[in-house]
């Protein structure tokens, strides 16, 4: 008989051990569920679960390394949770929300909240677009290779607050694709854009990760009135409820 994709997850690398310290448990408990759960209900392909610690896990634990103390964070189509919940793992600080719209997503990322006891995160099922004015502004916006940068910044940057930033886990490609979103994501009100190496002694090849900073105007002035407009709609919904 054949091994199903939960029999082929491999034993964690010594230096997950040591990065994830005291949640270590909780983040091969994560890997059992993607290998397993994640797999049969199309989450994650099976030829991902050999090379989920590094490729995934790791790959995105390692953000935490630039995620500034404390702070709010949303996870922009968080997917099977990647990488929001490998980053609530090294950084209970965090305060994050899973932003994802499939429903059977966002159950599975429910389950795996409840499971891992992961109090300092929400999930919530919306597009960026959708919740835009009634979730509150975050510090910081995390995503991985959801989509291009122009088109995942149109996502994420209106999500931010005024001077927040936007972390997006990219490839080799990382660098052309700023190049080429540079003028969208000046309209989009960003202010300053690099492209950084996390993750040295813990994953090979480091992760590769694009930073844009916004300024006082996250989303550009387009982005601001909407934003005021679906917050003027919420407040005259919450009177109604009352």
């Amino acid at each position: 008989m054949s091994q199903g994709p939960a029999e082929e997850l491999p034993p964690a690398p010594e230096v997950a051990r040591e990065f994830f310290g005291a949640s270590f448990s909780a983040a091969q408990r994560y890997g059992e569920l993607l290998a397993d759960v994640g797999v049969r209900r199309g989450l994650i392909g099976p030829r991902e679960v050999p090379r989920l610690w590094e490729r995934h896990l790791l790959n995105c634990a390692v953000l935490g390394e630039l995620v500034p103390e404390g702070v709010t964070v949303c996870d922009v189509g968080s997917g099977a949770g990647l990488p929001g919940i490998p980053l609530a793992l090294v950084r209970p600080d965090l305060r994050i929300t899973l932003l994802e719209p499939l429903l059977r997503r966002t159950t599975f990322l429910q389950e795996v909240v409840e499971v891992l006891g992961l109090e300092h995160v929400t999930v919530v099922r919306g597009r960026a677009e959708e919740v835009l004015g009634t979730l509150p502004p975050v510090q910081v916006v995390t995503a991985r290779a959801v989509a291009p940068l122009d088109r995942l910044a149109g996502w994420g940057v209106p999500l931010l607050r005024p001077y927040g930033e936007m972390l997006a886990i990219k490839g080799d490609t990382a660098t052309d694709e700023l190049k080429g979103a540079r003028a969208a994501l000046h309209k989009l009100g960003v202010v300053d854009t690099s492209v950084i190496q996390v993750g040295a002694g813990v994953v090979d090849p480091q992760a590769t990760i694009v930073r844009a900073e916004v300024g006082e105007s996250p989303g550009g002035v387009r982005f601001a009135a909407k934003r005021a407009k679906a917050a003027k709609t919420a407040r005259g919904k919450r009177r109604r409820q009352r």
